[in-house]
This record gives C-alpha cells, sequence and structure tokens, in this order.
C-alpha cells in the first residue's frame, strides 16, 4: 500500500542531501578527506624513501618536486596573471608561511624523531589539532567552547590507543630534547595553518609561494648538513608521489578545507589519519592491524560524533 507520508518524508530527506552535497561545508570535508588519504601514507613513503636517503635529502627532493608541480599547474589555471594582486607585503606574509609550514615544521619532526621513539614523536607532535582551535581562540577569534575540547581531547586519547597499541602505561616521555622538537613542530604547523586560514590567499599561487620558500632554505640546509645524491628507480617513485602529491596538492586541500569547514571539526577529523595510516601499512609494508587500533578508531569516532551531536542541537535551538 502506498505511504503518502513517507514518500513526501522520503523527498524531502533527498532535498536536504542534495543541499549537503551544494554546501561549502560539504566540499571542504571532501577535500579534507583527500588531505587525510595522502597523509595518512607518510608513514609508508618516508619508509620507503628512507631506505637510500636521509631525511634531509628526501624533505629536498620532495620540496623540489611540489615546487615544481604546483608552478606546473598555475600555468595550466591560468593563474600567472594573478601574481599582480598581491604586494611585497603580502608575498613576505606567504614567504614566511612557508618557512613555518614547508621548512621548520619538517625540521622539527624529523629532528624530534631522530632523537626520541616513533611513537612518542608521533602523540606529541599530533598535538597540533589541539593547538589549531587554541590559535583559532586567539587569532581568528573563533569561539571556542567546552563540548569542542572534550570532542578533540577524546580523539586525542584514541591516537594515544593506536599509537601505544593499546598498552597505554607503557607509554613515557624519554627524550626531552626530542620532545621539545616534536611540540615545537605541533606549534608550528598549527600556527601555519591558522594564519594559512586567516590570509585566505589564493591556494594555488600561495601553496606554490610556500613551497618555493621552502626550496630556498632547504638548498643551503642539505649542501650544509647532508648531500645531493641520487636514488634508485624504486625510491624515485615514492619520491615522486610523495613530492606531488603528499606535501604538493595535499596542502591545497588542506586550507581549502580549513577555508570552508568548522575549525574544531576539521581538527578533530584529522585524527583519523593514524588509523588509515595503519591500513596502509599494512598493505604495503605487511604489518597486521592490531585490536587495539579498532579501539582507538572507535574512541576518535566517538569523539568526532559528541561535537556534531552538540552542534546540531545548538543549530536547532
Amino acid at each position: 500500500m502506498f505511504n503518502s507520508s513517507l514518500f513526501f518524508n522520503s523527498l524531502r530527506e533527498m532535498k536536504v542531501i542534495i543541499k549537503l552535497f551544494k554546501a561549502k561545508k560539504f566540499n571542504a570535508y571532501i577535500n579534507l578527506a583527500l588531505c587525510v588519504l595522502l597523509w595518512a601514507s607518510i608513514p609508508v613513503a618516508t619508509k620507503k624513501i628512507l631506505v637510500e636517503l636521509d631525511t634531509l635529502q628526501m624533505l629536498f627532493y620532495s620540496t623540489v618536486l611540489s615546487t615544481l608541480v604546483l608552478g606546473l599547474m598555475l600555468i595550466f589555471q591560468k593563474k600567472t596573471g594573478d601574481f599582480k594582486k598581491y604586494n611585497k607585503s603580502q608575498y613576505s606574509s606567504m614567504f614566511f608561511l612557508g618557512f613555518l609550514g614547508n621548512y621548520m615544521y619538517y625540521v622539527f619532526l624529523y629532528g624530534a624523531l631522530s632523537k626520541t621513539t616513533a611513537s612518542e614523536g608521533f602523540i606529541l607532535t599530533y598535538t597540533w589539532p589541539i593547538l589549531v582551535l587554541i590559535l583559532s581562540f586567539v587569532i581568528l577569534k573563533d569561539k571556542v567552547t567546552l563540548q569542542k575540547l572534550v570532542g578533540i581531547l577524546i580523539s586525542f586519547f584514541g591516537i594515544i590507543i593506536i599509537t601505544t597499541k593499546g598498552n597505554i602505561s607503557a607509554f613515557n616521555l624519554t627524550n626531552l630534547q626530542g620532545d621539545i622538537l616534536a611540540l615545537s613542530g605541533a606549534f608550528v604547523f598549527a600556527l601555519f595553518s591558522v594564519l594559512g586560514k586567516k590570509f585566505n590567499f589564493d591556494k594555488t599561487i600561495s601553496v606554490f609561494i610556500y613551497f618555493l620558500s621552502a626550496l630556498i632554505f632547504i638548498i643551503p640546509t642539505v649542501l650544509s648538513f647532508s648531500k645531493i645524491v641520487f636514488p634508485s628507480f624504486d625510491v624515485w617513485l615514492w619520491i615522486i608521489y610523495n613530492g606531488i602529491f603528499v606535501n604538493g596538492i595535499s596542502y591545497i586541500f588542506w586550507f581549502k578545507a580549513l577555508e570552508g569547514g568548522e575549525t574544531h571539526i576539521v581538527s578533530n577529523l584529522l585524527y583519523l589519519t593514524p588509523f588509515i595510516s595503519l591500513i596502509y601499512i599494512s598493505i604495503f609494508l605487511n604489518e597486521r592491524i592490531l585490536i587495539s587500533a579498532v579501539v582507538g578508531i572507535a574512541v576518535i569516532v566517538l569523539g568526532v560524533l559528541s561535537q556534531y551531536i552538540k552542534i546540531n542541537k545548538y543549530k536547532g535551538a
């Protein structure tokens, strides 16, 4: 028997879904999903590349490729004429942001991982989504509520479960210098993200300048503390992937996500990255996924949902 009320209710729900697909926020979360999928592959790409290169050599090659690809994107999108839209002060801001997020962040991150354990460095580095929320309150004047902060902390606890493989009591801080480097890297990338959202430059142009700035700094760094070497073909494939997608294009996705999405939800959903990393690691490095990882992802999702439900309630009030 035909149920007219059910039919019209379904139509209304379809209209809501269609509006969602057209919404700017939906596009922002699509960009975030692409960013998370790419950033989640960092452990695999890094491990494959570091078989033959050191961290500075890896950063050098990745930065060169990112700069070249983003430059080609500007030409393809016919945006080269848009460089005239910005003044010296704005370009100075872009170069400063590139120094922060595309150079200093990786120097701190690689320095931390060389001095402390992988789990310790990973947990401390992933405090940056929390710092994004705090800095958004200070710099962008975003509203920070207790519910938002609690949701982020719940998801961060999920990170700890995944990284420690469920043995939380075994986690301890082993190297003060490495810990300071990891936290410094977290702060630098959070500041880079918030300032990048505040200035709201054209995404392709600004990310190109960010990597150009990083390239200017990494060249003398690699020549002073390492050397230029040429890896094998197999490693080159991973370098190309890392430089074009993981480092380069992902930054465009990231700032588009920040621009259109709710900062606290974006920050929280980033905590899905480590779990997806485990899937990649299982596929490419043949390491099995532990039960603790499943528990951790459940906790992360709980943190995300705790915020989303409360936001809906607030909007419906």
